[in-house]
């Protein structure tokens, strides 16, 4: 069956095959990828989400901790130096630091321990300051990538489906004491500290119980339209996931996120924290095609995407120079206690 777009499906049923394919709920979950990853493939490949890593130009960062040298702090950012802003991957990061790259790597345990916890990146020796990878999303031009070369690895590249954790803010509406989403005004350019402290405390904020005691529950909207909110999820361990199902063509195109159901279109109306350049749309959590030749899968705890396929297409996925990318076994540890050359 040939799809012409990528549309919201209650048939969850489909996904009925990874169910009986994962880790059950119980003890030992978490133990290995397959806790989100299905068993019984050929071949598996573990993709790297980047980091990001900045300096200052022509000068060093001030000392840590910003508690003992807020004079210094003060003096750089009245300056307004230039800052470099790079993507860098773990290998990178592992030559920076002097620790070993290899298939089983932790963030945490590759760059090291950092200065400050809870304030600052690690910085390396060139005077890099690295940011963590992001957990539960592969950057939008690397699904991209990812998809283009898989998508010659099956035989159904026009129909396949394409499962979000419903979890994500805002995606889907419920019940609630206050809006499901926040479209905040931008109270300065991106990394601004007002903003960043509004937008922190928004998602902390809870419901006052002493004084909204009687107060009833509304249906508060989300991104997806109220069928979609109310209607079947594709139930996993610890895991529910909204599905969708069309033409995997979409994700090959690197206009994806401008384009995919789930894009947050009123918040980019608004012109606030995102805008025409910021579609503000997640990466999938897990997408295969119908045939089941592969799965590409990215738990929202996990900073590293797992490629489930033939040897073919993972071999291609290794080959891919957009991706930071190796082979693994199945039943692969990648938990964060795995790396045990960089312990």
């Amino acid at each position: 069956m040939a799809r012409t777009r990528m549309d919201w499906t209650g048939d969850v049923a489909a996904g009925n095959w990874l169910r009986q394919r994962i880790d059950g709920d119980g003890p030992t979950w978490g133990a290995s990828m397959h806790a989100w990853v299905p068993r019984g493939f050929e071949a598996y490949a573990r993709i790297f989400h980047p980091a990001d890593r900045d300096r200052p130009v022509g000068r060093p960062w001030p000392p840590l901790p910003y508690a003992h040298h807020q004079r210094e702090w003060a003096a750089f950012q009245s300056a307004a130096p230039q800052i470099d802003i790079e993507r860098v991957s773990w290998a990178a990061a592992a030559d920076a630091f002097g620790t070993t790259m290899h298939p089983q790597a932790q963030w945490h345990a590759v760059v090291g321990p950092r200065e400050i916890e809870g304030e600052d990146g690690p910085r390396d020796a060139a005077g890099w300051r690295y940011s963590d990878p992001p957990a539960g999303e592969l950057a939008s031009d690397l699904v991209a990538a990812v998809t283009q070369t898989l998508l010659a690895h099956t035989t159904t590249p026009a129909d396949g489906f394409v499962a979000l954790w419903e979890g994500w803010g805002g995606l889907v509406g419920g019940l609630g004491f206050g809006p499901s989403r926040v479209l905040l005004a931008a109270a300065g350019d991106a990394g601004d500290p007002s903003a960043d402290r509004h937008a922190n405390f928004l998602a902390t904020s809870v419901r006052d119980r002493f004084n909204d005691v009687f107060r009833k529950p509304t249906w508060q909207r989300g991104i997806l339209d109220d069928e979609v909110s109310r209607g079947p999820r594709l139930r996993l361990p610890h895991r529910d996931h909204v599905l969708f199902r069309g033409d995997l063509a979409e994700l090959a195109d690197p206009e994806w996120p401008w384009q995919v159901p789930w894009r947050d279109a009123a918040l980019v109306a608004r012109g606030g924290a995102a805008s025409a350049l910021d579609p503000n749309a997640v990466s999938p959590s897990l997408v295969w095609p119908a045939d089941h030749a592969w799965v590409m899968a990215t738990d929202v705890d996990a900073d590293s995407t797992v490629i489930a396929g033939s040897s073919a297409a993972v071999r291609a996925v290794c080959a891919d120079p957009r991706l930071e990318a190796v082979r693994i076994d199945e039943g692969t540890d990648l938990s964060w206690g795995a790396d045990e050359v960089n312990a």
